[in-house]
């Protein structure tokens, strides 16, 4: 069966943030002709927990809540381009987002989540189903404990918002139409505290996603 094509964590507000060596320079092509020479976007993803390359200062980059990636306020068209950044992007215990390569290493902005989950395919059925997510970067990865999936409640709003971590710290944002998909696949069970809760079946685990009265699970 198919459908269609964390906020806490990804909004905490780090309390410090290393400072620039003066007179560090960078650029979005140079970073980008770093990332290929270390063997950024070819098949699979590099090493980059490896590489511990200097802090070369703040990038005038940003990944808005849209997934969108922008350079300088303007908006990067390239898809490879995007899909090679994404690939070097890296979120360390002080909370920040860099793109690190072997020689550098550039503070970015991340309004919310750097990925957005724009596909979905459910496979199986009872405890043999599978959920394969899909990012707006052909990231593709299985919900399981390794991937796993929170839903934050605005305060003010009551919207939910649904996360699955990509890969390492990094999160993607569930799209609504994706989310809606799966929620008219989800299932109810019975909670901790005997209220039920829906919730979705994959990779031998339930994943709670929020309860019928519409509080969080």
């Amino acid at each position: 069966m198919g459908t269609s094509d964390h906020r806490a964590e990804a909004r905490t507000a780090p309390q410090t943030a290393p400072r620039a060596p003066t007179g560090a320079a960078h650029d979005a092509q140079g970073l980008a002709a770093a990332a290929k020479a270390a063997g950024a976007g070819k098949r699979g993803l590099p090493p980059i927990h490896l590489w511990n390359p200097p802090f070369c200062g703040d990038m005038d980059m940003e990944i808005r809540r849209d997934g969108s990636w922008h350079y300088l306020k303007s908006p990067i068209g390239r898809a490879a381009l995007v899909r090679l950044f994404s690939t070097i992007l890296r979120r360390e215990d002080d909370g920040h987002y860099y793109l690190v390569t072997p020689v550098e290493k550039v503070r970015i902005r991340v309004a919310d989540a750097p990925f957005v989950i724009v596909g979905a395919e459910i496979e199986g059925e009872g405890d043999d189903r599978v959920i394969r997510f899909r990012t707006n970067v052909e990231d593709e990865f299985t919900l399981d404990d390794d991937h796993p999936l929170r839903v934050e409640i605005d305060p003010a709003t009551g919207e939910p918002s649904p996360y699955a971590r990509v890969r390492d710290r990094l999160d993607g944002l569930i799209a609504r139409a994706v989310f809606y998909d799966l929620v008219n696949a989800a299932e109810e069970r019975p909670g901790p505290d005997g209220e039920p809760v829906l919730g979705l079946r994959s990779a031998g685990r339930f994943w709670p996603i929020g309860r019928m009265d519409g509080a969080p699970a």
